[in-house]
């Protein structure tokens, strides 16, 4: 039945990526392929299939809290996490996202993204039965396990890969592989580079292969989608590893897998055709689980990731809310909310069929400053160049009264764009503070931390915590330590969890304060179903540039949110806030009434709001 059901779904892909395979037989051997993943299904898991099938919007719900760790940083080795579970299901956390943890190349690695043989883990962090154990536990506690997937390339260690290279010509075409430079050059005229400074271009050539497409880095070798065999190769991949366990996937590099000459080969129309066809395949072996999609882009092209026009409902579950994140980090430097406001009102709808966004305020990776020209001139004062240079030197710490410490990542000296690297807490100002002892200034920083956790959790979707954000962990600079981490300053914001602080969460400290805030946060959220991910999220223009504000609509009732980006007390009049002064208000953030005294809402430094009408 579930087949009878995605057919309808898959035909359509399928049919405009391999015109030519689908006439020959590709739906049959894809047919095959999803009935012998079936019956090897563990019976645990087809429990869970059925129960999702009947409940398909679980991820949606607002008991739905996510925590992101390295598994190495977090317990060490994949055997100890589940000992930690407890600290987890106590904070909240109903999704756990395992970051990479296949087998990757030896020596550099990037961050574990160049993978060198998807159905094994990674044999420093253990072995694949020990991941199966650990999913066992983590879904006994009610928690569903996520790891990443690389959807763009693979390692140049990788099994096609060497066979590729060996001449085999049916793993050779596996590849983006060319003969002479002529093409290549072509291709990039239009390209941008993803890593200037450490892996200029996006090819690399071999004597003993030839030019092979490389968009990351010389060891990651571009897969070939149009070519069918990778479609049903890596589905044959995401079944697997579905049978031992995994719920999510994290599909890495969605935007770059299509190419095509004249473009700059991201966000192509043909990789929504991809990414539905993976989606509905996998729904018909394994309705368990659901699909994110790691694209980092412009908000014009982040939307369709969550399905637009014909891939309505039918693509990736999650995507990152990257715009969410750099506006922010935006608003809180400038303390200004205009153009916060006028992105998430202008670029996004209010809510998706049956997908949502995944909220965060900091992950593992670097910030890129994606503020564009058009935004800027919409807002007015502002240019995107120059707002973009603002903010990474504000968070470099190199603008006067800067509370920031974090440092430059990839440099385009034509361009002068930069992006930055560092933690949450280091550049929420926590990190400076602490160095200085300044009380008031610690003060402020744990508030603009509990802020960021208080928007992520309520504005519209998953929230996702990155290891030690709940505890305010700082930047880790022991990395330049290590030769292969070294020249990745990722790594600052990938600090080793701090056992001692989670031990010592009554001593009043900084991360005794921001974990006992956070996790009020959390739990608060769960007892609000209009935090739900699919209910609206409606942003509102105050017409106060201190404030940013949103609507949830649910049938449970209206919530307003209200956030005060600055470090002064704030004013806003009740009805500039769309808030009905004739009825009595209550802040489910502190459970008590809201005060309207005078017609007037007044929200401390860093104050947030979430308002719902009381009874």
């Amino acid at each position: 039945m579930r087949w009878q059901r995605g057919r309808r779904d898959l035909i359509g892909p399928l049919s405009r990526l391999y015109p030519q395979a689908f006439e020959s037989g590709l739906m049959d051997r894809l047919h095959a392929l999803l009935e012998r993943h079936w019956g090897e299904r563990p019976a645990d898991l087809r429990h869970l299939d059925m129960e999702r099938d009947l409940n398909p919007d679980w991820f949606l719900s607002e008991d739905m809290v996510a925590y992101v760790f390295y598994i190495d940083r977090f317990a060490g080795q994949v055997r100890d996490v589940a000992g930690h579970i407890p600290y987890l299901a106590d904070l909240g956390v109903t999704y756990a996202h395992l970051m990479p943890c296949l087998k990757p190349r030896p020596g550099q690695s990037d961050g574990g993204y160049a993978v060198m043989d998807y159905t094994e883990i990674n044999p420093v962090l253990g072995s694949m039965a020990d991941f199966q154990r650990l999913a066992l536990q983590f879904r006994s506690a009610g928690i569903s396990p996520c790891i990443d997937l690389v959807l763009n390339h693979t390692a140049k260690e990788h099994d096609w890969a060497v066979k590729a290279r060996a001449g085999d010509p049916f793993y050779r075409a596996f590849y983006r592989i060319y003969d002479d430079p002529h093409t290549p050059e072509a291709f990039e005229r239009t390209l941008t580079e993803v890593f200037p400074d450490q892996a200029p271009g996006n090819f690399t050539h071999y004597e003993d292969v030839g030019w092979v497409w490389t968009t990351f880095n010389e060891y990651q070798w571009d897969l070939n989608w149009e070519n069918p065999e990778v479609f049903l190769s890596v589905l044959d991949i995401i079944l697997f590893l579905a049978n031992k366990g995994v719920e999510v996937f994290r599909l890495d590099a969605v935007a770059f897998m299509w190419k095509r000459m004249g473009t700059v080969c991201q966000n192509l129309p043909e990789v929504h055709d991809i990414l539905q066809a993976l989606v509905q395949a996998s729904r018909v072996t394994a309705p368990a689980i659901i699909h994110k999609a790691e694209a980092i882009v412009a908000p014009g092209d982040l939307v369709p990731y969550l399905g637009q026009g014909r891939h309505t409902g039918r693509e990736a579950q999650l995507a990152y809310h990257n715009s969410l994140m750099v506006q922010y980090w935006s608003a809180l430097a400038s303390r200004d909310t205009r153009l916060m406001t006028y992105v998430l009102s202008h670029h996004f709808p209010q809510s998706f069929r049956r997908a949502s966004f995944a909220t965060y305020i900091r992950c593992h990776d670097d910030i890129g400053w994606a503020i564009t020209e058009e935004d800027a001139e919409a807002v007015g004062g502002i240019t995107g160049p120059g707002h973009r240079r603002f903010l990474a030197d504000y968070y470099a710490g190199r603008f006067p009264t800067s509370f920031a410490r974090g440092a430059d990542f990839q440099v385009n000296e034509e361009t002068g764009d930069k992006r930055t690297n560092g933690s949450f807490a280091s550049l929420a100002g926590l990190e400076d503070a602490v160095a200085r002892d300044d009380a008031e200034a610690i003060d402020l920083a744990i508030e603009r931390i509990l802020m960021g956790h208080a928007l992520i959790a309520s504005f519209g979707g998953m929230p996702l915590i990155y290891m030690g954000d709940e505890l305010g962990l700082t930047n880790d600079h022991s990395y330049m330590e290590d030769p292969a981490l070294a020249e990745d300053g990722r790594w600052m914001q990938r600090p080793y969890m701090d056992w001692t602080r989670t031990a010592a969460l009554d001593d009043g400290s900084p991360a005794a304060r921001i974990h006992a805030g956070t996790r009020d946060i959390l739990h608060r959220r769960k007892a609000t179903p209009q935090l739900a991910s699919d209910v609206p999220t409606e942003v509102i223009d105050v017409r106060h540039p201190g404030l940013f504000a949103f609507r949830r609509h649910a049938d449970e009732g209206l919530l307003t949110g209200l956030f005060n980006f600055t470090e002064s007390w704030q004013s806003i009049r009740v009805g500039a806030a769309q808030i009905d002064p004739s009825t009595e208000h209550l802040d489910l953030l502190t459970g008590e009434p809201l005060s309207l005294r005078g017609g007037q809402i007044n929200l401390p430094p860093y104050g947030r709001i979430w308002a719902v009408r009381n009874g």
